[in-house]
């Protein structure tokens, strides 16, 4: 089993690192904020002074931060992360980012000797918890070889993408197709409770036609024929409004770097970002249901 420290011990990140616990790894783990660094060490994880301390020593180091700044001043900080390990060290950066800081990433993880791997994940906290995430990874072929087996006690599907920033590359394409989709889904369900329609109809209808998709079949956004999704336990977040608002921005910013047409990923951002801003950005974000329902996102 391997030595593994982990930066960034939030929703997502903690129940990651308590996984690799149960698998049997040595986890050395920081983050900045005390309640979590406490929920991780209650689950196993043993806890570093700093994220230079937490990557010491170790054979991997995988890092699951907010944002691209944030991960880009990790791996550049004078006597940090990758100044805290050996050359040959193999870098797993999990975080959903922009593919700039993530091809950054790679490029000063090569300069300093390391292996580096860009694995975002999909699969919400429930997913972390379950070890059942998606992770969708980006790099060389060695590279991956060696984080696949350190990703599979975290997830269940793992997806080599191509080279260096293609695993954020299909995350922020997945999640646009996502945020896209649960629109769509939420307006057709306001459509049909305006046509008297009975919501379980249409999803006994479209579940298994040609309108079925993972945020009609799996994510259902309206109460009752999904069991499990955030409809039936008062849109409490598995993935919340802010964050899908976060990788609908990254997919637009890519879209405006690259010159491709993705007009409705723009429609869609303007109707989260309405819907954040309207104090609902720590609701699931299927919420947005009820305010297309209620007449539209104001």
């Amino acid at each position: 089993m391997a030595r593994i420290g982990f930066v960034g011990l939030g929703n997502m990140g903690g129940p990651m690192a308590a996984n690799l616990v149960k698998a049997g790894h040595r986890v050395i783990g920081y983050d900045m904020v005390a309640a979590a660094r406490e929920a991780a060490a209650a689950k196993g994880v043993a806890i570093a002074v700093s994220a230079a301390d937490a990557a010491r020593g170790t054979e991997a180091v995988i890092t699951m931060l907010p944002s691209g700044q944030i991960v880009r001043a990790i791996y550049e900080e004078p006597g940090g992360i990758l100044q805290s390990t050996a050359p040959g060290t193999l870098f797993v950066e999990c975080s959903t980012i922009d593919v700039a800081s993530a091809r950054a990433a790679h490029e000063l993880a090569h300069a300093a000797g390391m292996d580096s791997v860009d694995a975002p994940v999909s699969g919400g906290v429930g997913g972390a918890v379950a070890a059942t995430l998606t992770f969708m990874a980006g790099g060389s072929q060695a590279a991956f070889a060696r984080a696949q087996p350190i990703l599979a006690a975290m997830g269940k599907k793992i997806v080599h993408c191509g080279d260096a920033g293609a695993g954020q590359a299909a995350k922020i394409c997945n999640n646009m197709i996502l945020g896209i989709s649960m629109i769509a889904v939420s307006e057709a369900f306001a459509l049909a409770d305006r046509l008297g329609l009975s919501r379980q109809a249409l999803f006994d209808v479209a579940s298994t036609a040609s309108g079925q998709c993972w945020s009609l079949t799996s994510y259902c956004p309206v109460p009752g024929p999904v069991p499990v999704s955030p409809a039936n336990n008062g849109y409490k977040p598995g993935f919340a409004a802010a964050l899908m608002l976060k990788d609908l921005r990254l997919s637009q910013e890519a879209a405006r770097e690259t010159g491709a047409a993705t007009e409705l990923g723009e429609h869609a951002t303007r109707l989260y970002e309405k819907f954040a801003a309207s104090g609902h950005e720590g609701e699931d974000f299927s919420a947005i249901f009820r305010a297309i329902a209620a007449g539209g996102v104001q």
